[in-house]
């Protein structure tokens, strides 16, 4: 049964991961009930928001409405779950801790984890993005990422990062090839990058819960709209289909509110 709609998932350009989770999500519904009828799912999605968080229900719901799509039943289509957005942002690195971080695999003489530091926080690449970027593409300032629907999206490498990039490759003689590897040679893996920024912020006493892959992604676009207040720019830089994605950074850290709580409310 879902072969066939795994054809045409495959057929409509969707992405390997987003087949694999579509599947899943249709084949636990028929583990649980034999037919397809407005009851059955709405007691499916009953099950699935007693169970799961709102990003997770949604999502299921989204692969059942594609699959009422594939049958010729969209009338049968269910509402998605509202989530709740914070008030704050949570679990950001500072600009302090960040310095800090880069200076001391600097100061130690460890360019690799350095740079990784330094083009997370200085491009807003999402880690699957970083470990696509090549050498070639450090030469030029950019890489052209293609989105969903075949749209293209620019990662921009700024000029003090590309020209301290390059003294670095240069020293490695490195002309080519992927820009981080792993100690075989190979390109590195995210999930290589997200456990060695944990180990390296044991290691020097941070809060491990601020130091992962996209905390750097938040800190780039809060220092970005604190030097240059352009939120449909930023929207376009960090690959936002709508700029209300991008309006939680307007919003202060939950870390912020508390210094900010401390210092106002005095009565």
């Amino acid at each position: 049964m879902t072969e066939n709609f795994k054809t045409f998932l495959i057929n409509g350009n969707m992405a390997k991961n987003t087949v694999s989770a579509y599947c899943y999500a249709v084949n636990d519904y028929f583990a649980r009930h034999k037919v397809l009828n407005k009851k059955s799912l709405l007691l499916y999605k009953t099950y699935l928001i007693e169970t799961f968080k709102p990003k997770t229900v949604n999502l299921r719901v989204q692969a059942l409405n594609k699959y009422l799509e594939f049958e010729g039943k969209s009338k049968l289509r269910l509402k998605s779950v509202k989530v709740q957005q914070r008030t704050y942002l949570e679990n950001v690195i500072s600009n302090a801790d960040y310095t800090f971080l880069k200076n001391r695999l600097k100061k130690e003489e460890n360019k690799e984890w350095y740079f990784v530091v330094r083009f997370l926080a200085a491009t807003g690449a999402r880690v699957s993005e970083l470990v696509q970027i090549k050498v070639e593409h450090v030469k030029v300032g950019y890489f052209d990422l293609y989105t969903k629907g075949g749209k293209i999206r620019r990662l921009f490498i700024p000029k003090a990062l590309r020209k301290e990039a390059e003294e670095w490759l240069k020293i490695g003689d490195r002309e080519s090839g992927y820009l981080f590897l792993n100690r075989f040679g190979e390109r590195i893996t995210t999930r290589g990058i997200s456990q060695q920024l944990k180990n390296y912020a044991e290691k020097y006493g941070l809060n491990t819960k601020v130091v992962y892959p996209h905390s750097f992604r938040h800190r780039f676009a809060k220092n970005f709209l604190e030097k240059f207040n352009d939120i449909a720019l930023l929207a376009d830089l960090m690959g936002h289909e709508s700029i209300e994605t991008t309006r939680i950074y307007l919003r202060r850290t939950s870390a912020e509110q508390q210094e900010i709580v401390d210092k106002v409310i005095v009565w």
